[in-house]
């Protein structure tokens, strides 16, 4: 059987909105969970939950600081709609987060690069 990660899971490098939207199916209709790696540049996609994906990173030597949930829309590439930031795994005192999205908004740029350079129209 294969193991949950390798079912669901994808650290994608290149992925295309089709991609994307084939994903959203499956899953919740409209929206693709991912979380970011902002250190290492990382994005893992497709997974039920955001703290699958934090996980399935922290196993491969992420930093708990430097991962962050986001929901992709892929209706909305191209728009500043197709990043939500908004995620249980973000909540963060420790890290000045106090929400569920992400309060920095230096960071949100930061992850908007690392979407942008691994999702492609």
């Amino acid at each position: 059987m294969p193991d949950f990660q390798e079912v669901f899971m994808k650290l994608a490098e290149a992925i295309t909105i089709e991609e994307l939207r084939l994903m959203a199916q499956s899953m919740y209709d409209e929206l693709v969970k991912a979380v970011v790696d902002v250190e290492e540049g990382l994005l893992v996609v497709d997974a039920p939950m955001h703290v699958d994906e934090e996980q399935f990173l922290l196993e491969r030597g992420s930093l708990q600081e430097n991962l962050w949930g986001i929901n992709l829309y892929p209706d909305d590439y191209g728009t500043d709609d197709f990043v939500e930031f908004d995620s249980m795994i973000n909540i963060r005192p420790a890290q000045n987060n106090r929400s569920r999205g992400v309060d920095d908004e230096a960071l949100q740029v930061r992850i908007r690069d690392i979407v942008d350079g691994v999702v492609n129209g």
